[in-house]
C-alpha cells in the first residue's frame, strides 16, 4: 500500500494564484482548496512589474493556512507562467522586481537579435517559437538599454525557481520553465551558452538545470517557524511551467491525443518523445517546450481567454460589472458568427481598452461591429474555437503527418461549456473537458513521483482518471462552422 501523502501545489497564473492541497492515498487524489489570491501586475515608472514580494507573501499565507487546517504538507511544488525571471546580486539580493512579459521593453527586440543571430539559426539552436517576450529578448532589451541590474547580476532565476529560492535558499533552474526562455537546446536539454555569447549576454548568471520530479531543498527553519509548521517540508521541482504540469494531468489513455491548456493563454498541441526541428515548425511558429518525464510539448501559443479577461477588466472599470458566467449567458443570446477575428493579431497583445480593439479589428476588416457585451463575447469565443481548428490542421498536415482524433481540454477554461461546445463544432472531433484544476493536479502528482509513490506518466494519468470526472462534447452544425472557418482563413490570408 502506498504511503498517504499531503501535498501542496502553488499554481501561479498570469492573473491569479492558488494553493491547492492534494490528499493522495496511492490510487486517488482528493483536492483541497486552501488559498486563492489575485496576481495583478503593477505599473511603476512606465514599466510593468510583477508584485513579487506579494506573491511570496501569498505562498507563506497558503502554507500557514494549510498548517492551521491540520494539513501539514509532505512536499510543496511551485509552477508559474513562462519566460519571466528575477536577477540576484552577489549577496543573493533581488535586483528589482521581475518585469511582466507584456511590458513594452521587448518591442523590436526580435529584429535586433536577428541582426546578430539570423532567425533560422536561432530556431535551429532552440526549436522555440518566436514571441517578442521570450526571455532572450528581455535580456537583450536590458543589455541594449544599459540596465545596471544586468551588469550587477550574478544569478538569473525563472519565476518558479526564484520563489523556490526564497523558500529554500537553493538556486537551480527547472527544465520545463527554462525551455520557455529560447535559451535551451531541446535535444540536449542544456543551456545554449553559445547563443548568449553571440548576443553579448552573460552566461555566468545561469544555474544548473534540474528535471521535474526531484527534491530542490527544504523550506528554511525561519519560514517554518513563521507559518507554525512542526516538521521539515521538501520543495520539489515539478513541471514548473504551468502548461507542463497541466499536460502531465491530461487524463488520456491513448498516445495520439491533442491537448489544450485553456486559461489566459490557450496552449494547444501534442506530447512527443523528441523535439521536431523542421521548417514546418518554424513556418507555423510552433514550439518545442519541455515536458514531464522527458517528453516534448509540441504546441502553439494562442491568445486564449486574455481577450475576454481584458474586456471584462475594461467593463468593470466603467462600472459595468458582470461575472464571466454572465458574459457567457449574454453570448448565448447573441447572433451566430456576426464577425470573426484572428485572436492572435498583434492588436490584442498589450493590456488596454480591449473592447475598442475588437471593434476596431472588425471595422478595419469590413465586418459587422459588435455593439453589446454579448455580441462581443460571442465573437471572441467563436473566433477562439476557429483558431483552434486552424492550429490543429496545421499541426496534423504540416508537422506530424498523421491524424489526431480527440482533444483533451484542461485548466480553468475547461469549465466554459459554451467554448467547449464551440470547439467541438469547429474542429469536428469529440472534446473531453476536465479536470479544471489540471495544472495543480499535475504539480501535485509529480511531487508524489519525487517522493517515490509514482513511477511514470502512465501511472500519474491513471490516478487522474480514477480521481476526476470529465465531460465529453460531440460536434454538430458542421456546415455553419465550415463557412465561418473559411472567413477566418481569408482574414489570415491562409
Amino acid at each position: 500500500m502506498a504511503k498517504a501523502l499531503n501535498l501542496l501545489a502553488y499554481d501561479f497564473g498570469a492573473s491569479s494564484g492558488r494553493a491547492i492541497g492534494g490528499a493522495f492515498d496511492g490510487r486517488k487524489i482528493e483536492l483541497l482548496d486552501i488559498h486563492r489570491f489575485e496576481n495583478e501586475p503593477v505599473m511603476l515608472g512606465g514599466t510593468l512589474f510583477w508584485d513579487t514580494p506579494r506573491l511570496f507573501h501569498e505562498i507563506k499565507v497558503g502554507l500557514a493556512k494549510a498548517v492551521k487546517q491540520g494539513f501539514e504538507p509532505s512536499a510543496i511544488g511551485i509552477d508559474t507562467w513562462g519566460v519571466d525571471f528575477g536577477l540576484l546580486d552577489l549577496n543573493d539580493a533581488l535586483l528589482g522586481f521581475p518585469v511582466h512579459y507584456r511590458d513594452a521593453r521587448t518591442n523590436n527586440m526580435m529584429e535586433a537579435a536577428f541582426e546578430v543571430v539570423p532567425k533560422r539559426d536561432m530556431f535551429d539552436m532552440t526549436g522555440l517559437a518566436f514571441m517578442q517576450f521570450n526571455t532572450v529578448y528581455q535580456l537583450l532589451a536590458m543589455k541594449l538599454s544599459h540596465n545596471p541590474a544586468l551588469a550587477s547580476a550574478r544569478t538569473m532565476l525563472m519565476m518558479p525557481d526564484l520563489l523556490a529560492f526564497f523558500l529554500t535558499g537553493e538556486k537551480a533552474t527547472e527544465y520545463t520553465i527554462a525551455s520557455t526562455s529560447q535559451l535551451i537546446d531541446p535535444r540536449t536539454r542544456a543551456w545554449r551558452a553559445d547563443l548568449l555569447e553571440k548576443l553579448g549576454l552573460p552566461t555566468s548568471v545561469l544555474t544548473p538545470i534540474q528535471q521535474p520530479g526531484l527534491v530542490r531543498g527544504q523550506v528554511t527553519g525561519v519560514i517554518l517557524e513563521e507559518v507554525g509548521a512542526s516538521r521539515q517540508v521538501p520543495v520539489v521541482t515539478v513541471g514548473s511551467h504551468d502548461t507542463a504540469s497541466a499536460v502531465a494531468a491530461v487524463p488520456a489513455s491513448h498516445e495520439k491525443f491533442a491537448y489544450l491548456s485553456s486559461g489566459t493563454w490557450s496552449l494547444l498541441g501534442v506530447e512527443l518523445d523528441a523535439p521536431i526541428i523542421a521548417p514546418s515548425v518554424l513556418g507555423g511558429n510552433y514550439t518545442n517546450e519541455g515536458g514531464v518525464c522527458g517528453k516534448t510539448r509540441m504546441l502553439k501559443n494562442i491568445m486564449g481567454l486574455w481577450i475576454i479577461q481584458e474586456c471584462k477588466r475594461e467593463w468593470d472599470r466603467r462600472g459595468e460589472v458582470y461575472s464571466f458566467g454572465e458574459l457567457v449567458d449574454m453570448a448565448a443570446g447573441a447572433p451566430e458568427f456576426l464577425s470573426v477575428i484572428d485572436v492572435d493579431d498583434d492588436l490584442f497583445i498589450a493590456p488596454g481598452n480591449m473592447p475598442a480593439r475588437v471593434r476596431q479589428y472588425c471595422a478595419d476588416s469590413g465586418q459587422a461591429v459588435p455593439e453589446t457585451h454579448g455580441q462581443l463575447a460571442r465573437v471572441v469565443y467563436e473566433s477562439l474555437a476557429l483558431k483552434y481548428r486552424w492550429t490543429l490542421e496545421r499541426l496534423e498536415q504540416d508537422i506530424l503527418g498523421y491524424s489526431l482524433s480527440a482533444l483533451n481540454i484542461v485548466g480553468g477554461g475547461s469549465k466554459n461549456e459554451m467554448l467547449n461546445q464551440f470547439t467541438a463544432n469547429a474542429i469536428g472531433w469529440p472534446v473531453i473537458a476536465g479536470p479544471s484544476e489540471g495544472t495543480a493536479i499535475g504539480n501535485l502528482l509529480v511531487q508524489a513521483m519525487a517522493l517515490g509513490e509514482l513511477s511514470d506518466l502512465s501511472e500519474l494519468r491513471e490516478v487522474v482518471r480514477a480521481s476526476f470526472d470529465v465531460k465529453e462534447y460531440s460536434p454538430f452544425d458542421g456546415a455553419k462552422w465550415d463557412d465561418a472557418y473559411e472567413r477566418l482563413r481569408r482574414l489570415m490570408g491562409k
